[in-house]
């Protein structure tokens, strides 16, 4: 197969249908016919989309998000996908703190928005998951990053990240970055309350917004 638009096709179907084998296979079989690493993770990404779109119309199950996150894994962990992030890794494009925020231990969507902005050339500083504002406060003052981004998988973690922001702003560090808020339930309305420069419903949205902010600066 040498059409890189129907190998993209064929991703994102076996995307949506969990096919780990099929997408890994097509996956190595795209960057060997020259498809850009990135270009993978946004088309991997789509098919992530209507995985989630079916668990939330209750035709998947949790257990098929986990599923769709290892195959998002899988990929990053191929040797052509390394290739690129280790000629990526000093571009200095921008350094990102991420975080699952506290009370919240989902850590699908945050390790796809890593695994995309490590690909585009940013440095990722990952705290993990349930991670607390002081956390971030002082990640902030070691690292000095560009971005903050908080993901959530939870509607009640909004209170949370907006207590992340109220910190960042009694240590007199929240002028020094720019904040983007990351989860399905998230809008401009929420972004606003919370107090983040931005936000994103998916990781590709989110990426583009950050690689925005670095060519701004």
């Amino acid at each position: 197969m040498d059409n890189l638009t129907e190998l993209k096709k064929l991703i994102v179907k076996h995307v949506e249908q969990l096919d780990e084998e099929a997408v890994i296979k097509l996956a190595a079989e795209a960057l060997n016919k020259g498809m850009d690493p990135v270009a993978l993770l946004e088309t991997v990404n789509i098919g992530m989309e209507k995985v989630g779109k079916l668990y939330e119309d209750k035709n998947y199950y949790i257990a098929d998000l986990i599923l769709s996150g290892l195959i998002f894994r899988r990929i990053l962990e191929l040797d052509k996908m390394k290739q690129h992030f280790l000629q990526n890794k000093d571009k200095g494009v921008g350094k990102v703190v991420l975080g699952t925020v506290k009370g919240d231990i989902h850590d699908i969507g945050k390790d796809i928005f890593k695994g995309m902005l490590e690909a585009n050339g940013f440095e990722v500083i990952d705290l993990g998951v349930d991670v607390p504002k002081e956390e971030f406060v002082r990640a902030v003052k070691e690292n000095k990053p560009d971005i903050v981004a908080m993901s959530a998988a939870l509607t009640n973690t909004i209170e949370t990240m907006r207590d992340v922001i109220r910190a960042l702003v009694k240590a007199g560090i929240r002028n020094r970055v720019k904040i983007i808020a990351g989860a399905n339930h998230m809008n401009s309305d929420i972004s606003k309350y919370i107090g983040t420069d931005d936000f994103s419903n998916d990781a590709s949205t989110g990426t583009k917004i950050c690689l925005k902010w670095m060519r701004e600066e």
